[in-house]
Order: C-alpha cells, then structure tokens, then sequence
C-alpha cells in the first residue's frame, strides 16, 4: 500500500506539471481536479501507511518516532518553496513538477527494495472503523484536538500574508517570516516526542500545547482585547511561539490516539495502528480543510485580529476540556466504571469470543481478558 501510494503521487505530480498545457480554462479546471484527487489518495495511502510502520517498529517510542517524522515532514514544507522556485527559474512551471514526481518514483523503487513484506496470512481484518473508535471520549478528544491544530494552521497560511502587507517586506522577507512557523516545529517536535515517551502525559502535552497556541494567536493579531499595538517584532514571536504550540499537539495525539485504542482492547497490531494513522490523518485533513475555507470569510467580515481571537478561543476550548476530562477520569471514574465500559469494550469482548474456541481453557483466559479490558478502561 505505501509504494502503490508513493508511486501514485508520483505520477500524479508529473502530470500536473503538464497542466500548462492544455487549451482553455474548462479543460484546464477539470484535469487540475482530476489529477489533485489521484495525488490526495495515493498521499492518503503511504502517509497513513507509514504512520502505521512507525508504530509497530518502535511501539515503545511511539512519539519520537512520530516526532521524527514529523520533523522530516516540516522540513520539506521549509525547503519545498525553496527548491520549488529555483526549478521554476530554471525551467518554467514543468520542471519542479517533473523533478519531485522522478524523486518519488525513486523512492518508490526503495522503498519496494529495502521494506520487509509482511505476508497476508498473518494479517488479521479488523472489525472497526473509524466511527467505533470516536465513540471513546478520549479518542474523540485527540481527534479534535488534531483538527483543531490543523485548523489554525491552515487559517494562519492563507491569511499571513494579507496581514503582513503592510509592512512592504520583499518576498524573501515573506517568505523567511513564513518559514518560522516551520522552523520552530522541526525544533520543538524532536523534544515533545522525547517527553511524551518518558515522563510526559500525552494529555497534558496536549494541554499546553493548546495554551501555547492560544498565546500564541492572540499576540499574533493582536486580539482587539489586549492592549498591544501590531509590530514585525510581535508578529515573528507569535509564529515561533505558535511553532512551539502545535508540535506539542500533533505529536502527543497520534501517541495517544495509539495508546488509548490498545487500552480500549483493539489488538496490538498494524491492522489497529493502519486504523489509528487513518483517524489521525483524516483529522489534520479536516483541520486542513476547514482552515482555509473559513479564513478569507472572517478576514473579509470581522478582520485578522478577531479571527485570530476566535482561533485562540477554540485552542483554549480544547485545553479546559482536557483539563476537565483529565480531572473526570481521574476523580470519578470508579463511580461510572461500569456504565463507561459497556458499550464500547462489550463489543470487542463480544467479537473476541466469536472468534474463539468454546473449550474451557479457552473460556478461562477469555474471562481474564474480560477483566483486563475491564480494568483499564478509565
């Protein structure tokens, strides 16, 4: 799945480098289209892919190997504009195009040559989706919270640059203050995924994360509410300190996503962490999404300093949840201990034993597992 989704992405950008090409708008809209669908699938297919190898390969390590990723991910994000109009200058639109799409095919080979196969017989299918697992308050928390990152980022992207036009700054100037929120990311991501293996509760990395993002967009407007007049200065500090914000977010809820769903009582294996990494990208594509749609609307009716307020709203919505489901669990959740395990737990203990021998050996270690799931749902 992930070299079919590479060498798809591959392809699809080398056609779109094409796209300059065709004759008319209508023919031009409708291909543009047709191709960015292909290149989402196959994107959605070996990023969710290779978020599932990272779990299994380092399933002790889980959000430093996100977090490593991650960094990777954020510093092509750095480099892509870079590289991107260097080729542009070189060769017109195609060239950047064709170039990316040729390294991806080459990766693709690697990838095929180097990564172990993993036989089909030992596959399990699993009997979840998506919708069984946001049943789970807390996974539906890390979900939100995914998206809410997501979100903000998308918002900040297509309304930076409006918001810094003012200030005549030269597009290598645009584009290094651009390349701050990235910056901070690469650095910041390594660390938050290091704490979350050690010492860190995912939840509470999420918390601050959300509190720094909030900070963060507030000082960014700035929000009508402080008194604080716009500046380069503040502007910078608010997107390094945004950077910091959400590497916090998006590392601890893919590890606490994984984590929670083998405590709910999914199998341990790639088939959930495939579930996981789907839900996982399925809410930064909605943040991603939404973001933008929503961006240029409130830019044009209420302005970039109050909707960065009310992205700043959302970040500190997301924060006094946590804190408030952090406290639930830990304060009551003997109290609705029975009531909280049985929907969702009943229905992987039922799918367990259909699935298993109705000797009396088999019977006993089924009850035991009964109580396992039992004592570690919060």
């Amino acid at each position: 799945m992930k070299n079919a989704g590479i060498f798809t992405v591959s392809v699809s950008c080398i056609l779109f480098g094409f796209l300059n090409r065709m004759s008319g708008p209508t023919v031009f809209l409708t291909f543009s289209y047709i191709i960015r669908i292909m290149e989402a699938l196959g994107g959605a297919a070996f990023i969710t892919t290779a978020f599932s190898i990272i779990a299994q390969e380092f399933p002790l390590t889980v959000a430093s190997a996100f977090a490593t990723l991650e960094t990777f991910f954020a510093l092509g994000l750095i480099a892509g504009p870079v590289v991107g109009g260097a080729l542009y200058e070189l060769g017109g639109f195609t060239l950047p195009f064709v170039v990316l799409g040729c390294l991806l095919m080459v990766a693709a080979v690697v990838v095929w040559y180097f990564l172990p196969v993993e036989g089909s017989r030992t596959r399990s299918t699993s009997r979840y989706s998506v919708f069984s697992l946001l049943k789970k308050p807390k996974i539906f928390l890390y979900a939100f919270t995914t998206m809410s990152g997501s979100l903000s980022v998308g918002f900040l992207f297509a309304t930076l640059e409006p918001h810094i036009r003012p200030w005549n700054l030269t597009p290598l100037e645009i584009g290094l203050i651009f390349v701050l929120d990235g910056f901070a990311y690469v650095i910041s991501a390594p660390i938050w995924g290091l704490l979350c293996d050690r010492c860190l509760p995912e939840r509470a990395a999420t918390t601050i994360g959300a509190l720094i993002a909030t900070v963060a967009f507030l000082l960014l407007g700035p929000s009508p509410i402080l008194p604080i007049k716009n500046s380069l200065p503040l502007c910078i500090c608010a997107l390094v300190v945004h950077g910091l914000g959400f590497g916090a977010q998006f590392v601890a809820t893919f590890s606490g996503m994984q984590k929670e769903t083998v405590e709910a009582g999914l199998p341990d294996d790639l088939t959930t962490y495939g579930l996981v990494s789907g839900l996982w990208n399925s809410s930064f594509a909605l943040g991603a999404f939404i973001g933008p749609s929503i961006a240029g609307v409130m830019l044009d009716t209420i302005g970039f300093g109050w909707g960065t307020s009310i992205i700043a709203l959302l970040h500190l919505f997301v924060a006094f949840v946590t804190i408030f489901l952090s406290c639930y669990y830990r304060y009551c959740r003997d109290e609705d201990l029975s009531e909280g395990t049985s929907r969702f737990q009943l229905s992987v203990r039922k799918s367990e034993s259909a699935d298993s021998p109705h000797d009396s050996g088999c019977n006993s270690t089924l009850v035991s597992r009964e109580y396992v799931a039992i004592g570690t749902v919060d």
